[in-house]
């Protein structure tokens, strides 16, 4: 047995429940791995999970659902893997945000030795999730026009990157002149100040009144009703998040008036093999080393201010991704 330092949820609240504790961390079992983590993402999902909006880690516990770093033991069983190798994984079994962990070897990738660990963590669990959102949940191809919400995150300049490189013509949105700037530059041809509300008449008048094919929305309440009035007909309204709060019941007959689709895509549910996580993994990694994708890091934080990387994400106060060195 051996102690390690992580931060620990012991009740849910605002940033400042998140505490830097010392913890036990033992040695790993049959089909796992001892891994001493470099870089550790911070995600909305995170901040869900400490506010008590998502209950789905078990108080007290540590929260965090990616992190990369390096092999330092294998349990009994595990092939494939070697100490000593860079690793990276996204779980929703938690416990992220530590120095080191335990960790089924059937969640880990290796990386490829081009990718750094910052850049890595910045771009894993976002990269398979643009994977998901542009290449299972609905197919972007050439021709395509789409929406992308809160097109300077994470997620969002991905997005545009991705679905550009793929043919499609993107529209953003965004909350500021300056990461309406940064929109532009992932890709996005136009971008709405989607603050202001009514966005949808913006995005008609763009379409000359056909609407986007496809709506990627991670914001949630505050644009869910406006993104369905933005789609074309047989147009899909991807929600993928709720940074806004959670989107109120929906009739599906208000998805009849253009025969729309809506789906909740979660990506857990589509890396729950091995064969689907290694799929997107390389779908990822080469979009990385065609050039198509790269790392953003907004903001890079010791470990033990995790609240204040809560804080930031919370406020919309970073572009990219937030990360941190424990």
């Amino acid at each position: 047995m051996r102690m390690t330092a992580a931060i620990v949820l012991r009740t849910h609240g605002g940033p400042e429940v998140l505490t830097l504790e010392e913890v036990v961390v033992g040695a790993p079992g049959p089909g796992e791995v001892l891994i001493r983590q470099t870089a550790v993402g911070v995600n909305f999902h995170d901040c869900y999970v400490r506010s008590g909006l998502y209950r789905t880690l078990p108080l007290p516990g540590i929260p965090g659902i990616e992190a990369v770093g390096v092999v330092e033991a294998l349990g009994p069983g595990v092939e494939g893997f070697q100490v000593g190798q860079r690793v990276g994984y996204v779980t929703g079994a938690y416990g992220g945000y530590a120095e080191r962990r335990i960790l089924p070897a059937s969640v880990a990738v290796a990386l490829p030795d081009t990718l750094g660990d910052v850049a890595a963590a910045s771009l894993l669990l976002k990269g398979l999730t643009a994977c998901m959102l542009l290449r299972r949940v609905y197919a972007v191809k050439a021709g395509d026009t789409i929406l992308v919400h809160a097109a300077a995150g994470g997620v969002g300049q991905l997005l545009c990157r991705w679905a550009r490189h793929l043919g499609a013509t993107v529209i953003g949105t965004a909350g500021s002149p300056g990461k309406a700037a940064i929109a532009r530059e992932a890709g996005a041809t136009e971008v709405i100040p989607y603050r202001e509300g009514g966005f949808a008449d913006a995005v008609m008048s763009l379409t000359e009144g056909r609407g986007v094919d496809a709506v990627y929305d991670a914001v949630g309440r505050d644009t869910f009703a406006e993104s369905l009035k933005s789609l074309a007909y047989c147009g899909a309204l991807v929600n993928y998040g709720q940074a806004s709060g959670p989107v109120e019941p929906v009739a599906p007959a208000a998805l009849g008036a253009r025969s729309n689709s809506l789906s909740r895509p979660v990506v857990f549910h589509y890396l729950r093999d091995r064969a689907s996580l290694e799929a997107m993994a390389t779908e990822v990694f080469a979009a990385v080393a065609g050039g198509v994708l790269r790392a953003e890091t907004g903001l890079q934080l010791p470990l033990a201010a995790a609240g204040e990387a809560h804080a930031a994400l919370e406020a919309r106060a970073t572009t990219g991704a937030a990360v941190l060195i424990p």
